[in-house]
């Protein structure tokens, strides 16, 4: 397996998490340090506290991707006699990089959300609050009859070709393609000064416009000719939709006091707070981490029977109660699923690349919440 310096192992990250996903203005990327050196071991990290980089140090991490950006707001200082300079000066005389990775984890096909809806044991869920759709683009590419096949492959494995539940989707037509090679040319087929017919097959089939450059640089390289001829058409047609937070359904129906405790149980919390009448009945089940007061109006909109998130505050909870909407405010920390749901999607991607980097969740617990 290849050894990755930080580029190549945040480049990874991101096809899992891509960063045009993330809300305008949202502080991500490298925060700390560099991304040039080789990275042999990864900390996955909701914050990065003090403790966080010391847990870092002790096993030998040099990069912490961290769920919460270190520097959210402009820094005008560094002093380190105050704490927040003190992580910095530390990860500097360590030489540990922070990478920050907020809303497109959020907002990702597999992230925060899902990794809570599935603690949970939702089902049948789909985004809560949609913030981004895909745009398609229509790749039309014309190939000698010999060599369709293998560039057919070669596009639908770099992503194209998806549509709903079908990979691999594409039309095909064949016809005859006329060329005359010119001076200074190489033909794959026939000869310079010469007009050409050849039995050529015209591929047909929709990329996401997000990977497009990707599926083209596979495309060249698998085709065979010299000058490749081939359209890109923008669509109308709405790809996947991304966003904020889920909504589903439990297998079984309970009531909002049982819900509560099973929420406990499920994202290994100390204690919850419950909006609404504790006999009420519970099945479909909105869901977003971290602070969720804005999202509440979509789990109401959706029919929702409870809204879980964190952050709630009080006067959004006397209003959504007036409106029957029941919450559990389980709280800010909850969002602590990434590290071990990150670690498992970085795991897999690494070793369907061949390359070699330890990937760690962090086992600090950095709830500054204390129930007593």
């Amino acid at each position: 397996m290849k050894s990755v310096n930080g580029y190549q192992l945040v480049q990874q990250f991101e096809v899992l998490f891509p960063k045009h996903l993330a809300e305008e203005g949202d502080p991500n990327g490298l925060q700390i340090g560099t991304l040039s050196n080789q990275v042999n071991k990864a900390l996955i990290a909701l914050d990065v506290t003090k403790e966080v980089v010391e847990e870092a140090i002790s096993i030998g991490a040099n990069l912490i991707i961290a769920h919460h950006p270190i520097i959210y707001r402009p820094l005008k200082k560094i002093v380190t006699d105050g704490e927040a300079g003190k992580i910095i000066e530390l990860c500097i005389k360590h030489d540990i990089a922070v990478f920050a990775a907020h809303t497109n984890v959020d907002i990702a096909e597999v992230g925060v959300s899902d990794f809570l809806a599935e603690a949970l044991q939702l089902e049948n869920t789909r985004v809560l609050a949609p913030t981004y759709v895909e745009k398609l683009v229509k790749l039309v590419v014309f190939v000698p009859k010999s060599h369709a096949e293998v560039v057919r492959n070669t596009i639908c494995e770099a992503g194209a070709g998806h549509i709903g539940n079908y990979s691999h989707c594409t039309f095909n037509a064949e016809g005859t393609g006329t060329f005359l090679p010119l001076a200074d040319t190489k033909p794959f087929i026939g000869q310079q000064g010469q007009l050409e017919q050849v039995e050529e097959v015209r591929i047909e089939t929709i990329v996401p416009e997000s990977i497009l450059k990707k599926v083209m640089k596979a495309m060249l390289n698998a085709h065979p000719y010299e000058e490749v001829a081939y359209d890109t058409i923008p669509l109308l047609n709405e790809g996947k939709t991304f966003g904020i937070g889920r909504i589903g359904t439990l297998k079984e129906e309970c009531t909002l006091e049982e819900f509560a405790h099973y929420v406990k149980e499920k994202l290994d919390l100390k204690g919850v707070r419950v909006v609404g009448k504790l006999g009420d009945k519970i099945k479909k089940v909105a869901i977003v981490g971290g602070d969720g007061n804005k999202f509440a109006f979509h789990a109401k909109r959706h029919g929702a029977d409870v809204y879980v998130s964190g952050d709630i505050y009080y006067h959004v909870a006397q209003d959504w109660k007036m409106e029957n909407l029941n919450i559990v405010d389980a709280g800010h920390n909850i969002e602590k699923v990434m590290k071990d749901g990150v670690k498992k999607l970085l795991d897999k991607k690494l070793i369907e690349n061949n390359l070699k980097c330890e990937i760690v969740a962090s086992k600090i617990n950095t709830d500054p919440f204390v129930f007593i």
